[in-house]
């Protein structure tokens, strides 16, 4: 009888355990086979069979040390680990198996038009024509992210048309309307850099100008350090960090501490959503099984919805709403060019040596660190640098006459506009 008890107490705390364990050993087995394949169903099937033997293996052991006889236990096991397999299936199917919502796309407004590289990359643009004689270098405004589009004619667009300049603006591969990869490993800085050159050649231009704003500033850098001498001049806007490996992650800086609480409210719960969770683990693991479990339309949407509350975070206090648009997002673009950006080798060296006629503009209530904008001054031999008054992130939005200005005078050649340091 002494030694009864203890088995029993035992037994049934085997029991107890096998209801928490087996959703646990469940995702263990999802995550491991995703290392071998992307199949959803397969990953799925894994699962359930690592749940279901984790539950019949502390099944037997509990029923065993609970006195039942071995077919009964054995039995009573098999009941267990078909109980908990059903468990795990209806919370993985309210979970990680319930679509997020989508937005439906709407038609491309009009004046959008699509380039068709030889990257294989098909490419949305919108174009201002030059007033009169074009001028040799066409203007290309670069944006952020990775992965988050504007819409229209960026600011100071239409009077840099006036000036004689054509102005171009084009979602990047994966963002906006352009192409989605199927193979998300595809989405890399050399990809857009890629099609940035496929761009230049297809205009026919010799040299072009680069407007970068945020990461498109990035990515400006790397195209400016692997083809220097197509490039007449470049405007760095409130630019992301000059080497990702050096700020890797949010450590340029962080956009999300000025959030009003029901606004990081909003985003916690969008971040603690399931089945993004698990496509955010399957990208460390199987990127291939991320996309086809989550697929484009789900993510983009998703983090539309994450742009929305961050959209006025990011401008001096007091500054008026931004008005929102529905240029899709790309997150698989984000994410995987990130992630790729961050193990490329130091361009620093390149660009010391470039010699290419460069303006940077930080806003004064930018969120990016100001040592991340000045390493741009630091590197460019031939650039200027200005901090723009009452003007976050985005300076185009804070202070648009000025930016404007700026941007022409610094393209046409001319002194640069009083209202900056």
């Amino acid at each position: 009888m002494s030694h009864t008890l203890p088995r029993r107490i035992t037994g049934g705390a085997l029991l107890l355990l096998a209801i928490p364990l087996a959703p646990v050993v469940a995702t263990a087995g999802f995550l491991a086979t995703a290392f071998v394949t992307a199949s959803v169903p397969a990953l799925a099937l894994a699962a359930l069979a690592s749940g279901a033997l984790a539950g019949g293996l502390l099944g037997r052991a509990a029923f065993a040390l609970l006195g039942l006889e071995r077919r009964p236990g054995r039995r009573a096991a098999a009941f267990l680990a078909i109980g908990l397999t059903v468990a795990v299936a209806v919370l993985a199917s309210v979970t990680i198996f319930r679509p997020m919502p989508t937005t439906t796309t709407a038609p491309a407004p009009p004046g959008v038009t699509f380039w068709n590289l030889p990257t294989g990359s098909r490419i949305a643009y919108v174009h201002a024509s030059a007033a009169g004689k074009a001028r040799p270098t066409p203007v290309i405004f670069l944006h952020g992210g990775p992965g988050t589009p504007g819409e229209g004619i960026p600011t100071g667009g239409r009077e840099l048309a006036a000036d004689g300049f054509d102005v171009y603006s084009y979602d990047q591969l994966g963002a906006g309307r352009s192409t989605r990869l199927r193979d998300i490993t595809g989405y890399t800085v050399a990809r857009q850099i890629a099609d940035l050159e496929a761009i230049r050649r297809t205009l026919g231009a010799d040299r072009i100008i680069l407007v970068g704003q945020s990461w498109g500033g990035s990515l400006a850098a790397q195209y400016l350090a692997a083809h220097s001498k197509h490039v007449a001049k470049a405007v760095f806007t409130s630019p992301g960090a000059l080497w990702g490996r050096e700020y890797p992650g949010s450590t340029a800086g962080e956009p999300w501490n000025r959030l009003a609480p029901a606004q990081k409210a909003r985003l916690d719960r969008l971040n603690s959503t399931p089945r993004l969770l698990a496509a955010s683990l399957l990208l460390q693991v199987n990127p291939g099984a991320a996309h086809a479990l989550v697929g484009d339309r789900e993510v983009d949407h998703w983090l539309h919805e994450v742009a929305l509350q961050g959209k006025d975070s990011t401008s001096c206090t007091g500054a008026p709403p931004t008005e929102a648009h529905n240029n899709p997002q790309g997150f698989y673009s984000n994410q995987m060019t990130r992630k790729d950006f961050e193990q490329l080798p130091d361009p620093r060296p390149g660009l010391r040596t470039a010699h290419v006629p460069s303006l940077i503009m930080r806003g004064e209530c930018d969120f990016i660190k100001p040592v991340v904008t000045a390493e741009y001054r630091r590197t460019l031999p031939d650039s200027t640098f200005v901090t723009v008054k009452g003007a976050g992130h985005s300076i185009s939005r804070g202070q648009p006459r000025l930016y404007t200005a700026l941007l022409r005078a610094f393209l046409l050649g001319e002194p640069l506009p009083v209202g900056t340091d």
